[in-house]
Parts: C-alpha cells; structure tokens; sequence
C-alpha cells in the first residue's frame, strides 16, 4: 500500500511509510520467543502494592482553579486544564487495550475519571495508533460528547483511520474537528501552540499495516505552562533535539513502564533511568511518570516503576519530588513560584484564568 502522505523531500517518510529519524539496532530474537520466555516465567508477577483510584475531586475538575491543573486517569490518559480550556492525551477508557472485547491486556483498575465524569473536552492529543493509546470506542464518544466534538490533533494517516471508524469525523473545512500532523508541524489552538515532535517508536494496528501512521510526541506551549507529553518512545538523539529546540519545559509526562524485557523493549520504550535521562534532555523542571500501573503490557510487575524509578532519581541525583508517580484519579496544579506540581490547592482562587470560548471546539 502506497503512503498518501509520502514526502520524498522527508527522510522519515518511505514510498510505503514512515521510520524513524535515527537508525537504530532491532531486537536479536523476535516477538513469539519473548511470549515463550514470559509463559515460561510466570511474567508479570502481580503488584504487591496499592494501585487502585483514589476518589477524583471533582469539583475541582469541574471548577478547575487559576493555575494549571493535571489529572492522571490512567495509562497515557491526561487531562490538562487551563486558562478555561480542557484538554486530554492518548484517550483509553475501555477495559481492554486490544482489538477484542475479550482477550488482550485488561485493565488493573477502572479509569480515574469515566467518560461521563469528564468535563467538555476542547482538545485531544493522540501519539500513535497503538490500541493502549487509540481507543475506538473512547473517540467514538468524546465525538459524540453533548456540546459538540473536540478538535483533535493526530499524527498523519490517522486522520483517515478517523474518517473510516468515526462518525462525525470533518477532515477538511473550516469546519474539521481532525488534524493531520506532521513532524515539526505546529498549529494554534486558542492560547496554545501544540507541536508534534519525532520520538523513536513505531506504529501498527494489525499484521500488515506496520509504520503506516506517524507516531510521536506532543509540546503543548501556553503563556502560562510548557507541556511535554511522550507518547511512547525509545531512547534516542530525538528527545535532545527537542531540549534544543526547545529549552524548557514546565511540565512533562513521561513513560516510565512497559520496559521489560529489555533486549526486546529497549528500542521501543524506556525504563524508569531512561526516562530520568529524557526528562534532564528536554529540561523539564516537573516530569509525570505516564505509561504505567494501568495495563499489564511487558514483563515487569504494574508497580515494579515505582521502584525502579526511586533508584534512578538518586542515581542520577535528582530529588524525588521533581518526578512524581500519581495515583490514578489524582489531580495537582502547576505553583509556577515553586516549580512544581502541588495538591493543596486551598489558597488557589477560584475563578478561571480565562472565561471558556466553546467556539473553540470548532476551530
């Protein structure tokens, strides 16, 4: 199948595609010998520790304060708000992350927020079409959401997999509520610049149709926070070229599991001391830690990041607090004074920093 999107002027895109920006070595040994070697070892153990919800405050959500405000619903599901606006990453709410209603990785735990529990959503970011990451059934609803459709921003070639499975799906017009992004493409969104940005990953929905979509992660710059969310990714010279391009980030999420065994994952995911390397590239003052504790994926334990990320902030020399594992459902805003995320928002006023444009949605 030829690549509609195909650019031969780009080095990342293929007659058929798209690869990565920086070559880099593939697995020794193949998928079915990794899912041998997990049978064999009973991988993943279950978790030892508490990862259910906590009660999601929502008030708060649904009254969001002046500062910016962040919930972890679980997985690679956010939802940013602020300056009046909501927005939210990588959407999964079904319980399964898998083509199949009854087979495929399930979830731990229900989301930190349900569907009906989220407010008006202005804006979606999608990374990459992998199921953990582009649910059918959750973009189905938030296009049916009352109010109107979001806008969504995805990677290119995902825009049509929208027009073939979404009804209501608007790709051209003044009117479009789906936008194609390259890498290095960026476009506006009342007070935000959101730029799309090359990570070392892939992308696949079936057995044929390996690196037909682009993947790739999101910087989300507002007056008042810089955002960074990951995706999923690999190592690689990718995110200290977007430390380069972009010197800072507020704010960043960023995937700290599904990262062993690593022969097999490093290519595709870093682990928790990765992640502390990627978050000091990107000059990131605050990380998330994103892509964990929701869906049993690899061969780690769903908590084992909560261990192995401790160690690789005091290797690295990096105090605790500035890389923090949320529990599912729970919300802090940005103190910009302190740099960082806080939860007690008592002296926070209440009033939004911008009253909400529902306009926007159509934009």
């Amino acid at each position: 199948m030829k690549n509609p999107d195909y650019n031969p002027a780009k080095p990342h895109h293929t007659p058929d595609g798209f690869r990565n920006r920086y070559p880099h070595p593939r697995p020794d040994a193949d998928f079915w010998q990794w899912q041998r070697e997990r049978r064999r070892l009973k991988l993943p153990k279950p978790p030892t520790q508490d990862l259910s919800c906590i009660a999601p405050n929502l008030g708060a959500i649904h009254q969001p304060p002046a500062l910016p405000q962040l919930t972890w619903i679980g997985h690679e599901t956010l939802l940013l708000q602020i300056d009046g606006l909501n927005v939210l990453t990588d959407p999964v709410f079904s319980k399964r992350a898998s083509p199949l209603p009854f087979a495929g990785p399930r979830r731990h735990q229900p989301p930190g927020l349900s569907l009906k529990q989220l407010p008006h959503i202005d804006l979606v970011l999608i990374s990459h079409n992998h199921y953990d990451h582009l649910d059918r059934a959750s973009v189905r609803a938030l296009m049916r959401q009352p109010g109107g459709a979001p806008m969504f921003f995805v990677p290119l070639g995902i825009d049509r997999w929208f027009a073939r499975n979404v009804r209501g799906t608007r790709l051209a017009g003044d009117n479009s509520n789906v936008r194609a992004f390259d890498w290095d493409d960026e476009a506006r969104f009342g007070p935000f610049t959101a730029h799309f940005c090359a990570v070392q990953h892939w992308s696949a929905r079936g057995l044929y149709d390996r690196n037909r979509t682009l993947w790739g992660s999101w910087a989300l710059l507002h007056p008042h926070l810089r955002f960074w969310f990951s995706g999923d990714l690999g190592y690689s010279q990718d995110t200290r070229d977007i430390g380069a391009r972009f010197g800072h980030f507020d704010v960043a999420a960023i995937a700290v599991g599904a990262y062993e065994p690593r022969w097999f994952m490093k290519a595709q995911h870093i682990d928790p001391a990765e992640a502390v390397q990627v978050m000091q590239d990107i000059g990131a003052r605050q990380a998330v830690g994103i892509h964990w504790g929701t869906f049993e994926l690899t061969d780690e334990a769903l908590d084992q990041p909560i261990t192995d990320l401790a160690h690789a902030l005091k290797a690295a020399n990096v105090p605790a607090e500035r890389f923090l594992l949320f529990k599912h459902g729970e919300t802090r805003v940005w103190d910009a004074a302190a740099s960082r995320l806080v939860t007690d928002v008592t002296d926070v006023p209440k009033e939004k920093a911008r009253p909400r444009d529902d306009s926007l949605a159509a934009q």
